[in-house]
C-alpha cells in the first residue's frame, strides 16, 4: 500500500499542501482542517518536539483517569463521604470525557487543533486544583468533571498528528498516542495507590497539575497552529448529543444501584434516547452538523462506533471490574492483595500495550486500517477463549490478559483510532473521531454495568461467588463476540481501496 493510504483531501477545493517552515508554529494554509496532508516530511526533530507536547497533553488525562483508582477509599474517608459519591465521581469523570470528546474534537474544526487542545489543558488544570483544594464531595465532583473534559486531548492529537504528519509517520505517533491509552505500562496505578498511602489523594492532582502545566507550555510552543473551516459551530446538535450521553450513560452507570426498573434510571434512559431521536431530525440537512448523520447510517459509521463500543464493553469491564474481584477475593477468587493484582494482572497487558501499539501504528498505514481492526478483532475474541473457559487457572488468566496487551491495547486501540480519522467526512474531519472517542466511553460504562449486573444477580444478596466472576466473564466474552461481527462490517475507506 502507498503512503497515501490516509491522506483525505478536502472536496471539491484546491489541494493546498502544509509548505515547508523553519519554524513548529507558523500557520498552516488550509481551506479546512485536515483537509490536507503534508508533501514535505517534517524533520526528526520537528516531529520529535511536536509528539512530546502532544504525549504529554493526553498523559494528563490519562493518568488522571488511572493514577485514582487505588486512592478513592483515601477520597472517602477524607471528604467524610460515601462509597456511592465516591463512584458518582468516576461516572461523571468519564461521562464528560465522552461528551467532550464529541464537541470539542468538532469545535476543533472552527478555532484550530492548537487552540483548542490549550483550551482543554486550561479547564483540566482548574478541575485538577479545584481537587487539591475540595473541601466536601460536591467541589471534588466538580472538579473531576472538569478533568473528564480533558479527554478530548487524544482526538484532538490524533487530528494534529494526521494534518501535520506523512502517513507513516502518521501511523507510528498514533501507536504511540495509543500507547498512553492504555496506561503508562501499568506503573501509574502503583504509583496512585502509593501517594495516597502517603501524602493523600491530593497529591495525586498536584502530579497531574504539574505534566498539565509542561504539556502547556509544550503545546504552546511545540504543536503548529492550523488553518480552520468555514461555517459556524453547531451548538444545538452538541447541545442535544451532550444531553443524550449524559441520560444514557448515568442510566447505565447508577441503574445497578438505582434499580434498573426504577424510575430515575428510566427516565434518564428514555430522555437520552428521546434526545438522541430529536438531535437526528435537527442533524438532516445541517450544514454544519456536528455529526453528519448520513455517516452513521452509512458503513463508514455505525459498523465503526458499534465495533468500538462492543470491544470496550466487552474488555474494560472485564479488566476493570471482573479481573480485580476474582484475583483479589479470598475463597471464591485467588485472595491476592491489590498490589498484588495489579502487578501480576493489570500490568503485564499495559506494559506489552506500550510496546505493540508503536509496531503497529507503523504497519497500520502499510496494510490498511480496516485490516488492522479485523487482526485486532480476532486475536482479542481468541485471547478471551481460555480465559473465559478456565477463569480458575492463575496461569491461564495471566496468559490471556498478556495477550489482550498486544491484541486489544495494542492493535485493536490503534487501529480504531486510525480508521476513525480514515473514514471521517473529508468536510468534517472531526466529527467521526470525535464520536469514536466518545463511544470509548460509552463501552467502559456498558460493560461495568452490565459485569456488575452479571455479579450481583448471580450471587444475590450474598458476597460475590466464582460462579458470578464466570458470570461476568460470559458478558465480556459475548460483547467481543459482537465487535468481531461488527468489525467485520466496517467499509474499507478509499484511500484503503486499490
Amino acid at each position: 500500500m502507498s503512503d497515501k493510504s490516509i491522506d483525505i483531501p478536502g472536496p471539491q477545493h484546491q489541494d493546498v499542501r502544509c509548505p515547508p517552515s523553519n519554524h513548529l508554529n507558523a500557520e498552516v494554509p488550509m481551506t479546512t482542517v485536515g483537509a490536507s496532508s503534508p508533501t514535505t516530511s517534517a524533520s526528526p526533530m520537528r516531529t520529535t518536539a511536536l509528539l512530546t507536547a502532544l504525549v504529554l497533553a493526553v498523559a494528563g488525562y490519562q493518568i488522571n483517569a488511572t493514577m485514582l483508582a487505588p486512592a478513592l477509599p483515601n477520597v472517602i474517608d477524607s471528604l467524610d463521604t460515601t462509597s456511592g459519591a465516591g463512584g458518582l465521581s468516576q461516572t461523571l469523570f468519564f461521562l464528560f470525557s465522552a461528551v467532550g470528546q464529541v464537541t470539542l474534537a468538532r469545535l476543533s474544526d472552527y478555532v484550530g487543533r492548537r487552540r483548542m487542545l490549550l483550551v482543554t489543558l486550561l479547564v483540566a488544570l482548574v478541575g485538577e486544583l479545584i481537587c487539591v483544594l475540595a473541601p466536601n464531595i460536591e467541589l471534588f465532583i466538580i472538579g473531576r468533571s472538569l478533568q473528564g473534559v480533558s479527554a478530548a486531548t487524544f482526538t484532538l492529537a490524533y487530528l494534529t498528528l494526521h494534518e501535520s504528519l506523512p502517513p507513516r509517520k502518521f501511523g507510528r505517533s498514533l501507536g504511540i498516542i495509543t500507547a498512553v491509552n492504555g496506561g503508562i505500562a501499568g506503573v501509574d496505578t502503583v504509583i496512585g495507590g502509593s501517594v495516597a498511602d502517603s501524602v493523600g489523594f491530593r497529591g495525586i492532582f498536584l502530579i497531574t497539575g504539574l505534566i498539565t502545566v509542561i504539556a502547556l507550555v509544550a503545546v504552546h510552543f511545540w504543536v503548529p497552529a492550523s488553518g480552520t473551516a468555514t461555517g459556524r459551530m453547531d451548538w444545538t446538535g452538541a447541545a442535544l448529543l451532550g444531553l443524550g450521553l449524559t441520560g444514557i450513560l448515568l442510566a447505565l452507570n447508577e441503574g445497578s444501584s438505582w434499580g434498573w426498573s426504577s424510575v430515575p434510571t428510566l427516565a434518564l434512559l428514555v430522555g437520552g434516547v428521546l434526545a438522541l431521536a430529536l438531535f437526528t431530525v435537527v442533524e438532516r440537512g445541517n450544514r454544519n452538523a456536528i455529526i453528519d448523520t448520513s455517516v452513521l447510517a452509512s458503513r463508514s459509521g455505525w459498523p465503526l462506533l458499534l465495533t468500538t463500543i462492543f470491544t470496550l464493553a466487552g474488555v474494560f469491564g472485564m479488566l476493570n471490574f471482573t479481573i480485580p474481584l476474582l484475583t483479589q477475593t479470598a475463597g471464591e477468587g485467588y485472595g491476592l492483595s491489590a498490589t498484588m493484582s495489579a502487578l501480576l494482572y493489570l500490568t503485564p497487558a499495559s506494559a506489552l500495550g506500550v510496546v505493540a501499539a508503536p509496531l503497529v501504528g507503523h504497519f497500520g498505514p502499510r496494510i490498511g486500517w480496516r485490516r488492522s481492526v479485523l487482526i485486532g478483532a480476532v486475536g482479542t475474541a481468541a485471547a478471551l477463549v481460555p480465559l473465559v473457559l478456565v477463569p480458575q487457572s492463575p496461569v491461564v488468566t495471566f496468559a490471556a490478559l498478556a495477550t489482550l496487551g498486544i491484541t486489544y491495547t495494542g492493535y485493536m486501540l490503534t487501529a480504531l483510532n486510525g480508521l476513525a480519522v480514515a473514514l471521517a467526512p473529508e468536510d468534517k474531519p472531526g466529527s467521526l473521531p470525535g464520536l469514536n472517542g466518545a463511544c470509548f466511553g460509552v463501552g467502559a460504562s456498558l460493560g461495568i454495568a452490565v459485569a456488575a449486573s452479571a455479579v450481583t444477580s448471580t450471587s444475590g444478596d450474598g458476597a460475590p461467588t466464582f460462579d458470578a466472576f464466570h458470570a461476568a466473564l460470559w458478558t465480556a466474552g459475548g460483547f467481543v463476540a459482537l465487535a468481531l461481527v461488527t468489525a467485520l462490517l466496517i467499509k474499507t475507506p478509499k484511500s484503503e481501496k486499490k
